[in-house]
């Protein structure tokens, strides 16, 4: 009897396996938030290689289906569904609103490097950030082969740069590259810019800016990508930064020597007046001494830096100055009396500049927003008097 029993139960459970083992046939229809069918709607039996898409009416057919397995309905835009098997099934699909942000189909998007086939150069925010630069054009200069940059101005408040990529393009048109400013073209100035807002640098060098922009990237491409938040907890950053601007231009080497100037201001005088002017050596060296601090339509230098002794010339009969003239001299001019001496034209035209610049940015946010802000201050003292630059930027960056 027992026997039997063990038999009956082991029929029955083979029985039970071999309906599992076959499956069964799912059918069912895939929908939208509106209720519209969705075509193309791809259904996997998850962890097999079983799967079929809905047709023009959204439905669909699986078989071979185990009742213990699970289906996995997705579609690009809209969240993934993972059910349990049911002969007949009717699945809802809801728009994800962030996979719509991600799935972007452009001639030119985000693209890892060693994939890139095209030429284009890539230049870091930090990099920006390690230079006291101005402008962002100013931080590219000696970054990027093949970019040519001339600065076409002086003035501290205009970044008139003139860049070429790759030579000029044109003899009539412009050589100018076009600017992108996260996505959206950029006709402002340079210095409206603050590199210490800037993520990244992109040049474009070749034709593949011209597969977005068409002919208005003739010349070129750089793309500027500013920074943005991060889903972590709110971050404050500052960062001051103070440097010194000098006069760079080397100097020609030139006569610094007061005394000397003059001994060589009295021996053209004196060649001068024996040579065109017939006297002798006695009245030149008189003529030339008397000449010296007169006015240059006379033949002098304009004023005279040096005192002597009553009744002594400046330069002996030697070419030599007069060893008991002392520098200083003191005139008297409009009832005031004024101490000459020796100016140093460069001295008076440069300075030593105090360059100061101050950044405070705040980022973060969530799985649901990122932000990102920040005000800037540079003072940048120019070399030259009355050259200064002051630069005030705010920005507010939200996703």
């Amino acid at each position: 009897m027992k026997t039997k029993c063990y038999l009956f139960l082991f029929m029955l459970l083979f029985c039970v396996g071999q309906a599992i083992a076959q499956g069964i046939n799912v059918t069912g229809t895939v929908i939208d938030e509106t209720g519209e069918p969705v075509i193309g709607a791809s259904i996997l039996v998850k962890g097999t290689t079983n799967r079929t898409v809905t047709d023009l009416d959204g439905n669909f057919a699986l078989t071979g289906v185990k009742k213990t397995d699970k289906l996995v309905f997705s579609y690009i835009g809209m969240e993934t569904v993972e059910l349990g098997v049911k002969p007949q099934l009717k699945v809802a699909m809801r728009n994800d609103s962030q996979q719509l942000e991600e799935v972007m189909v452009v001639a030119f998007g985000q693209q890892k490097k060693s994939s890139f086939t095209g030429s284009a150069a890539v230049v870091k925010g930090d990099a920006l950030l390690k230079r006291q630069v101005t402008s962002v054009a100013g931080g590219l200069q000696g970054q990027v082969a093949g970019l040519q940059m001339t600065n076409t101005s002086g003035d501290p408040t205009n970044a008139g740069f003139g860049i070429a990529i790759r030579g000029f393009s044109s003899i009539n048109a412009g050589t100018s590259p076009l600017i992108i400013v996260d996505g959206a073209p950029y006709d402002g100035g340079w210095n409206n810019l603050n590199p210490g807002d800037v993520e990244s640098i992109t040049v474009l060098k070749d034709a593949a800016s011209n597969a977005l922009y068409g002919a208005r990237g003739a010349n070129g491409v750089i793309m500027i990508t500013t920074k943005k938040g991060t889903s972590e907890k709110a971050t404050i950053t500052l960062d001051a930064k103070w440097g010194v601007n000098s006069r760079a231009t080397q100097e020609y080497d030139y006569v610094k020597d007061p005394a000397q100037y003059y001994e060589m201001h009295y021996l053209a005088l004196y060649n001068s007046n024996i040579r065109d002017k017939g006297m002798t050596p006695y009245e030149a060296h008189a003529a030339a001494n008397n000449a010296m601090g007169k006015p240059d339509s006379e033949g002098g230098l304009g004023y005279m830096i040096f005192s002597v002794p009553s009744g002594e010339n400046l330069i002996g009969t030697n070419g030599k100055l007069n060893p008991h003239a002392t520098l200083g001299n003191r005139v008297a001019y409009n009832g005031k009396v004024f101490t000459i001496m020796p100016d140093s034209w460069l001295d008076e035209g440069f300075r030593k500049a105090l360059r100061q610049e101050y950044n405070l940015s705040i980022t973060g946010g969530s799985q649901k927003l990122n932000y990102y802000s920040s005000l800037g201050y540079l003072k940048n003292e120019g070399i030259v008097y009355n050259s200064d630059y002051q630069r005030y930027t705010a920005r507010f960056k939200a996703d």
